[in-house]
């Protein structure tokens, strides 16, 4: 099964950065092959919040939805989709969220996946490997946008 891992210290809270994460609906403004975004359903899960959301990505001739199930849950620092139908075999992805000091975090972000077709994998495979090495860069690139250009210390 493909899987990318990737760990970032970054110039905004975790809050900020939790928060940017979980407005899925405004990934097709940022997010690589990310077209379109709709929430069929969202409900309150005690401490959580449940989305059952549809993700359409798109690269030259070829366009997929998928549905996720999203656990947003503010007060673990984490937001977990669960891969519930479409193109996958398997998807299961996690963001966690550490305050450093300084009003900086640590982002660590995981994805691992396998298609169900062979030819979509061979078609995708690639393109999906580069969308997720650009996924950090993005999300980051979003919250110097919406929360202004941080500078971290160095390390």
């Amino acid at each position: 099964m493909p899987s990318f891992t990737t760990e970032r210290r970054v110039g905004h809270t975790a809050e900020e950065m939790f928060a940017l994460v979980s407005d899925v609906e405004k990934y097709p403004l940022f997010v690589p092959l990310c077209e379109r975004l709709v929430i069929r359903g969202r409900k309150p899960d005690g401490d959580r919040e449940v989305l059952i959301a549809d993700m359409t990505v798109a690269y030259k001739f070829i366009r997929e939805t998928f549905t996720t199930k999203v656990v947003l849950d503010r007060k673990a620092g984490t937001i977990r989709a669960e891969y519930l139908d479409g193109p996958f075999k398997h998807l299961d992805n996690v963001w966690t969220f550490q305050a450093v000091d300084g009003g900086h975090s640590t982002v660590n972000f995981a994805i691992d996946y396998e298609f169900r077709s062979r030819t979509l994998s061979a078609l995708m495979g690639t393109v999906f490997d580069k969308a997720f090495r650009k996924f950090a860069d993005a999300f980051e690139k979003r919250a110097d946008a919406v929360y202004g250009v941080a500078v971290l210390p160095p390390a």
